[in-house]
């Protein structure tokens, strides 16, 4: 391991083409970047919404190290297999801010090289239905928890609508944590910086999912929802040209501040 931490954090992950893209992309992003942990958002890994245990496999086969996800996550009921399987729960997070007495966990300790990393998922509230604890005083509860361990990173997803809620979160755990990466919108935003502090901050990574597509979803449905208001389920692409979007960071374990974050924009062209 070099003297940076380095991490690939992936956005999230939408259907059967984001995990085809992502398993055909990441040999090649790990031969550039050389990075110690993967990460990837999988709320809607199981097309499109929800996860699975086998989805989850594939992803792990893929290449991705630890899952971090979302409101969708509860989507499949398949979810809870994830959570009752002594390997899988352990390698995803839930949002931290969900009511008492929900499966799964919304912090874990990751292992790398002798070094502990905290990842944290988080949900907003901002435009967002369920109605979920405060993820300010959320996200200060799991930091004063593990306040007495030698922690090289932590890493929180926000995954969460409102660019504003994203950014004030940043800079409220500016100096604490060593990124706060926003997901949900599946649009990469332009924002990637380090605070002042040292905590890396982006609105939305972005997402691997189809290019032709509203946010991973066939459009044609999504546009005639919009010009009728009438319900129209989902359809997600399972060929194509698939956008795989996410951020590389590198954090200085000695003091868990970030040194560099860079966003990742490729294309994959999956065959059918």
């Amino acid at each position: 391991m070099s003297s940076t931490l380095k991490i690939l954090f992936l956005g999230d992950i939408v259907g059967q083409l984001g995990r085809k893209a992502a398993a055909a992309a990441l040999p090649q992003l790990k031969r550039e970047l050389k990075p110690d942990l993967v990460i990837a958002n999988v709320e809607n890994l199981a097309h499109g919404q929800g996860v699975t245990p086998k989805t989850l496999e594939e992803a792990l086969e893929a290449g991705i190290d630890f899952f971090t996800s979302g409101n969708h996550i509860w989507k499949k009921k398949e979810v809870l297999d994830v959570f009752k399987n002594k390997k899988l729960k352990e390698l995803i997070v839930r949002p931290a801010n969900y009511p008492a007495g929900v499966p799964g966990s919304g912090d874990k300790l990751v292992k790398i090289g002798g070094k502990s990393i905290l990842v944290i998922n988080l949900l907003g509230r901002v435009f967002i239905r369920e109605n979920t604890d405060c993820p300010f005083k959320a996200l200060d509860k799991i930091i004063k928890r593990h306040s007495k361990r030698k922690l090289a990173a932590i890493i929180v997803d926000f995954h969460a609508e409102a660019t504003s809620e994203k950014v004030a979160l940043g800079f409220y755990a500016d100096g604490r944590v060593s990124a706060v990466l926003g997901t949900h919108t599946h649009v990469p935003t332009g924002d990637a910086r380090i605070l002042p502090g040292g905590t890396a901050c982006i609105s939305d990574v972005g997402m691997i999912g189809g290019k032709d597509t509203v946010l991973g979803v066939e459009r044609e449905n999504i546009i005639e929802n919009f010009l009728t208001q009438m319900p129209k389920g989902h359809l997600i692409p399972e060929s194509g040209a698939c956008l795989l979007n996410g951020v590389y960071l590198e954090v200085n374990p000695r003091n868990g501040q970030a040194v560099k974050i860079i966003r990742i924009d490729r294309e994959v062209n999956i065959a059918s």
